[in-house]
């Protein structure tokens, strides 16, 4: 049977780059995962904790209840300003107050202009609320643009070693 992978892009834009990588992965994975893309980052509700409680927003609780179903998680995101996207950001912060997150392995894309500082704002948030990943779990790649033609395929070799041994140990933590 195949994992059940939910993907999420840290962009709001509906060409982005991180859309493409989400893209890419799940036609490089699609004999061995059943990828879903959160589709709905720009309609969650700005994150309220006195909303948080028995009956969150129903945008919110099928969101966590999408992630409940996964077997990992995956994660694409930019940087913008140095930091997260705000919807990625707030999309987060409703997973704060639970343990949805715990242990759930998940691998961690940021591929933006530099990225760096995003990357590293990333995994601290992703530490925090507890999910499972590894240091060959995530991946920055910098200068994006300039790694994907007009319409998406991926063009640098580097890169792409890169993304394959990122999936081989996405897919060995989500065997643990």
């Amino acid at each position: 049977m195949k994992k059940r992978i939910l993907a999420i892009s840290g962009s709001t834009r509906s060409l982005s780059a991180n859309a493409y990588l989400i893209q890419i992965i799940a036609y490089l994975t699609r004999d061995i995962y059943e990828i879903d893309v959160f589709e709905g980052i720009a309609q969650l509700p700005y994150f309220n904790p006195d909303l948080d409680g028995d009956h969150p927003p129903a945008e919110v609780d099928a969101f966590r209840k999408q992630i409940l179903d996964a077997d990992g998680l995956l994660i694409c995101t930019p940087e913008y300003v140095f930091s997260l996207p705000g919807s990625l950001k707030n999309a987060l912060e409703w997973m704060v107050s639970t343990v949805i997150l715990t242990d759930k392995p998940t691998g961690l894309i940021t591929a933006s202009a530099s990225g760096k500082k995003g990357h590293a704002e990333l995994k601290l948030v992703m530490k925090t609320i507890g999910a499972k990943f590894t240091p060959k779990t995530q991946l920055l790649i910098s200068g994006i643009r300039s790694k994907l033609d007009k319409v998406g395929n991926l063009t640098d070799e580097q890169t792409r070693l890169e993304l394959h041994a990122f999936l081989a140990a996405f897919d060995k933590l989500l065997k643990k």
